[in-house]
This record gives C-alpha cells, sequence and structure tokens, in this order.
C-alpha cells in the first residue's frame, strides 16, 4: 500500500521502502519516560509519559531534536510493545501519555491506542505534532486523542521553504489545527474531584481535553511570530491555549547562518508577548529567563523502549 499519510504525499510503499520521513512501517523509539519540560498543565510535577518517535516529516534546519528527527536513532518496535510502553508509563505516574512526532506511524500509534485503553489505559492522550499533517490522518485519531500540542511554526510561506521544505505548511497547520480543535473543544482540566485525581492517576490541574497551539521564536522573525499570534487569537480566541517558546537553541552547525547562529533577544522575545497581550490573548504560557540550553534536549538513549 502507497503512503499518503503526510501532505509530503510521497507516495512510497513502506513495506519495503522508506518514506519521506525516513521510515517503513516499523515503528522506531528512542525513548518512552517521564518528561518534566512541558508546559505546566501538561507535565505537572509528575511529569508526562512522553514516547519520542524516530523519523520526520519536516526538514527544519534548526531542528532541537535533528539526531531523533533524521532517524539516526531508534530502536524497532511491535504494536503489542508500543501498547505495553503506554501501560508502563501508567504505571509510572505520567500524567498523561505523550505522542511526540508520531504522524508518521498514526495507524499503528491508533491501533496501539486501542489496545491499551482496552487493557485500562485511562490517562489522557497527548498528541505533540508540528501541525504538518492530513486532516484524514487526524481522523484516526479522533477519539484516541484528549489534547492535542501542535506547533503553529510560521505564517510566511518563504520562512517555512526555506527553514523546513514546506512551502504550503501555513495552510496545511491552520487546517490540521482547526480538526484539532473540532475533535477535543474547549479546553478542560482536572479538579480535586475528578476521579483520576482522586485515585492519584492524574494531578489536579492537568489538562484533560483541548488544544495548546506552539510558537517558537526563531532569531530575526519577529514580524512573523506575530502573524501567527494573531492568526490564532483572532481565529480560536479562548478556545485554545498558545505556548510562546523562546527556547530556540543554535548548534554548531548553523553557526554560519546569519540569522539562526544566535539565540532569540530578550527583546524579540518581549515584543512578541506584548504583541499577544495587546491581541487580547487570555489563555498562554510563556517562558521565563534564559531556557535556550541543550540540558532541555532529552537523551534518546532508548529508555523505556
Amino acid at each position: 500500500m502507497k503512503c499518503n499519510i503526510c501532505p509530503r504525499a510521497c507516495n512510497v510503499d513502506r513495506n519495503v521502502d522508506k518514506g519521506f520521513c525516513g521510515m517503513t512501517n516499523d515503528i522506531y523509539a528512542a525513548r518512552a519516560a517521564l518528561h518534566m519540560w512541558e508546559e505546566p498543565c501538561i507535565s505537572g510535577e509528575h511529569g508526562s509519559g512522553a514516547v519520542f518517535f524516530s523519523g520526520c516529516t519536516l526538514r527544519c534546519i534548526f531542528c532541537q531534536n535533528s539526531e531523533i528527527a533524521a532517524a539516526q536513532v531508534g530502536k524497532k518496535i511491535t504494536v503489542e510493545r508500543l501498547c505495553d510502553i503506554f501501560l508502563e508509563l501508567q504505571d509510572k505516574c505520567a500524567n498523561n501519555i505523550n505522542l511526540v512526532t508520531a504522524t508518521h506511524f498514526v495507524p499503528q500509534v491508533a491501533e496501539a491506542l486501542v489496545k491499551a485503553k482496552n487493557k485500562g489505559l485511562v490517562i489522557p492522550v497527548v498528541y505533540n505534532s508540528s501541525a504538518y499533517e492530513n486532516v484524514s490522518t487526524l481522523n484516526m485519531l479522533d477519539g484516541l486523542v484528549d489534547v492535542y500540542l501542535p506547533d503553529m511554526k510560521y505564517i510566511d510561506s518563504r520562512l517555512s521553504a526555506e527553514y523546513s521544505k514546506a512551502p504550503d505548511y501555513a495552510d496545511v497547520a491552520k487546517a490540521a489545527i482547526h480538526e484539532m480543535v473540532r475533535q477535543t473543544r474547549k479546553p478542560e482540566f482536572f479538579i480535586e474531584d475528578d476521579e483520576l485525581v482522586k485515585s492519584g492517576r492524574v494531578e489536579a490541574g492537568i489538562m484533560k481535553k483541548g488544544v495548546i497551539v506552539r510558537h517558537l521564536i526563531l532569531p530575526g522573525t519577529t514580524k512573523d511570530s506575530k502573524a501567527v499570534i494573531k492568526y490564532l487569537i483572532d481565529t480560536y480566541g479562548d478556545d485554545i491555549y498558545i505556548s510562546i517558546m523562546s527556547q530556540y537553541t543554535p548548534f554548531d552547525r548553523l553557526k554560519k547562518h546569519p540569522l539562526l547562529s544566535r539565540k532569540v533577544t530578550r527583546k524579540e522575545y518581549n515584543s512578541v508577548v506584548d504583541y499577544a497581550i495587546d491581541c487580547g490573548i487570555n489563555n498562554g504560557f510563556i517562558q521565563e529567563g534564559d531556557v535556550a540550553e541543550e540540558s532541555f534536549i532529552p537523551e534518546f538513549d532508548y529508555e523505556g523502549i
């Protein structure tokens, strides 16, 4: 069967070859562990049960997880093993199952989620995505995913073409986020009276349903960042949360790039946050202090796989 799961539509038979994502139909993952560095309502104090999948449908030259995105690391697992990983993370008191860059494995992930729910998976499922998604693929997750955590990287197609090899990124991401909001509706959070909180499965304050759209500010691109923020607020208002991120880390491979060779300045970051406030943002997350550090990038050492 030819693969058109993602917007690349590479039409490759992934039973015998690799798609644009760098993956065959075999599931590869590099880490499954409690992750403390997501938004507070995702990680909480116990951590989010993050499963990092190998491969990616984008080609971001600034990728913060390039080793895994380029499919340079990863261990082959079955659908049955993935199901067990979900349940093991729940047993470790994860607040949720966090599927990180799973686009190219959605059919297998959906199958594993169904198996896991039949075996007692009750914590929320978070789909952590670039938003470079086909709506038809997201439909496979309807009713299985509780929280969507997509990026909205760009509005400017020139930036998305140069930085991610995806000139159609904005149009694709807009449609994908619309579908994510349709599936999950308005944000909901666990409260003290919820059964999962009283049973100790989930912390109060963790997101139960909804969409958090992340935007990573890049050096020298505040104009586009403001366009992203305006689009999201104008389109969704309080129906989503927006996470404005400053953690871009310039790696040595980009030291000759005219813009991407430096961190985002505090002035750049504050100008975007101030703009969001001027636009009337109510539901948002911001980052304080210097978070552009490689220490925030997990070790892809096959823990939990």
